[in-house]
C-alpha cells in the first residue's frame, strides 16, 4: 500500500478527530431561520375553535389548507399531523396491517412490500416491524427501474404496495420522472386494485439546485385514477424544527377512513398552537419555498465541499451522486469494500452510516453502498471529514 496514504491516515488518527455524519440533520443556522416560532404570541382562539383544548382531530383548518397547497390536493383528503411524514406512514401502516379491507394485513400469508433501493433505513425497520417482506427494485435516473418491477411483480404473490421517496430520493437523490409516476400507478394497479402507493415526499421543497419540474403526486394519481390506492406523506421536519415541525398526508377513500381511525384511537388531538403557529408562519405554499430558498443557501456549499473531495477519486474506485436537492450523497465502490471503508473511518473517528443500511436488513448485496449526510457539521468539519473519507476509500480499494 503507498506509504504516503497510510501516513496521511495516521495522521488523521493522531487528531482526536470525533465528527459524526451518520444523519441528515440540519445545522444550527438552518434552525435559527425558524425562531421566530419560538416568540410567537397566538391567540388561544381561532375562529369558535380553543386551541388550548381538545377537538380538532384531523388539524385545524387553516393548517389542512396550508397542507392541501403544499400537497397539491383538496383540503378534504388531508390529515395535518405532527412530527414527521415518518409517523404517519406508520400510521397508515398500522391501520392497514390492524382494518384493511377486504383482509387485514396481519391476516395475509407471506405479506411484501416493494422497496426502492438505495434507499431509506426507516422504512426499512418500519416493515420489519410489522412482518412484511421487502423485495428491492433498483432505481434509476428517472425514478422506479420499471422493468425489474414488472418482472419481481410477476413472480411475487401477496405484494401488498410500495413505498418510496420521489423527490430527491433518499439517500441517491433521484427526482421522479412524470412518465416514470404513471406508469408506476398503472403497473401497480393491474397487479391489483389494492395495491397501495406510499409516497414520503420528505424533501418535496428540498431543492438547492435547480430541479427538473415534476407534477404533484397527487395530481399524476388523479390523472391515473389512483387516488383510492395513493397515500402522500411530507413534513416540515427539516423545514422548521425537527420533531417541531407539521406533517401531511394526502389519502381518499378507504385510506383516509382507516388513517382517521387509527388516529382517532392514538391521538387525542394535534397540537393546535403549533399548526396556528406555523400557519402564521406560512400563509401559503410560495411562504415555505422562499423560507427554504434560505435553507438551499446554506447547504449549497455544503454539498460543494463534499463534492470537491469525491473529484478526487479515481472512478475505478467509485462513483457519487450529485443531487439537486434533499439530504444526502450515495457512494458507491467498485469494489465490494463499504463496509472497510466505514472501519477505516471509525478508526480516525469519523462516523458513518452503517454498510447496508441503504437496504432491507442492512444488507448490502454488493457491500459498495454509502450515505454520507453533509448538512450537520461545519464547512470546516465537513472538509476534514470528506478527507478522511476519500483517503478510506482509497485504502480499501487498495486493499481490496
Amino acid at each position: 500500500m503507498d506509504d504516503k496514504l497510510i501516513s496521511k491516515f495516521n495522521n488523521f488518527k493522531s487528531q482526536g478527530l470525533s465528527i459524526d455524519i451518520t444523519r441528515g440533520k440540519p445545522d444550527a443556522a438552518q434552525l435559527d431561520l425558524a425562531n421566530d416560532l419560538l416568540s410567537m404570541n397566538i391567540e388561544p382562539f381561532d375562529g369558535n375553535v380553543d386551541l388550548r383544548n381538545y377537538g380538532e382531530p384531523f388539524g385545524i383548518q387553516d393548517a389542512r389548507a396550508l397542507g392541501a397547497d403544499v400537497l397539491s390536493a383538496p383540503i378534504d383528503n388531508i390529515i395535518t399531523g405532527e412530527q414527521s411524514s415518518l409517523m404517519l406512514t406508520y400510521q397508515m401502516m398500522l391501520s392497514k396491517y390492524l382494518f384493511a379491507e377486504p383482509l387485514s394485513w396481519k391476516d395475509v400469508e407471506a405479506p411484501k412490500f416493494i422497496c426502492p433501493v438505495p434507499g431509506f433505513d426507516r422504512h426499512f425497520r418500519m416493515l420489519e416491524d410489522f412482518g412484511i417482506e421487502m423485495i428491492t427494485v433498483p432505481l434509476i435516473d428517472d425514478g422506479i427501474d420499471l422493468n425489474v418491477l414488472s418482472d419481481k411483480l410477476q413472480k411475487n404473490s401477496n405484494v401488498l404496495g410500495i413505498i418510496c421517496v420521489p423527490r430527491h430520493s433518499n439517500p441517491s437523490g433521484e427526482v421522479y420522472s412524470d412518465d416514470n409516476i404513471s406508469k408506476l400507478f398503472n403497473i401497480g394497479k393491474k397487479y391489483s386494485e389494492d395495491f397501495l402507493f406510499l409516497f414520503d415526499h420528505a424533501y418535496l421543497v428540498h431543492d438547492f439546485l435547480p430541479t427538473k419540474d415534476q407534477t404533484a403526486v397527487w395530481k399524476l394519481a388523479e390523472q391515473n385514477s389512483t387516488t383510492n390506492q395513493t397515500v402522500v406523506v411530507t413534513s416540515f421536519s427539516k423545514v422548521t424544527f425537527g420533531g417541531g415541525g407539521l406533517s401531511f398526508m394526502a389519502a381518499a377513500s378507504d385510506n383516509l377512513d382507516l388513517i382517521k381511525r387509527i388516529r382517532g384511537s392514538m391521538v387525542i388531538c394535534p397540537d393546535k398552537v403549533n399548526q396556528k403557529r406555523h400557519t402564521k408562519f406560512f400563509k401559503d405554499l410560495s411562504a415555505v419555498r422562499n423560507h427554504m430558498k434560505k435553507h438551499a443557501d446554506l447547504i449549497r456549499p455544503k454539498f460543494e465541499i463534499a463534492y470537491k473531495a469525491l473529484e478526487k477519486l479515481d472512478k475505478n474506485v467509485g462513483e457519487y451522486s450529485q443531487p439537486t436537492g434533499g439530504y444526502f450523497i450515495t457512494f458507491k465502490s467498485q469494489k465490494p469494500i463499504a463496509s472497510n471503508i466505514v472501519e477505516l473511518c471509525k478508526e480516525a473517528v469519523v462516523l458513518l452510516t452503517p454498510a447496508g443500511a441503504t437496504h432491507p436488513y442492512g444488507k448490502d448485496p454488493k457491500n459498495n453502498t454509502l450515505r454520507i449526510a453533509p448538512t450537520f457539521i461545519s464547512e470546516k468539519e465537513l472538509e476534514i471529514a470528506m478527507d478522511v473519507f476519500v483517503t478510506a476509500a482509497q485504502m480499501a480499494h487498495n486493499q481490496g
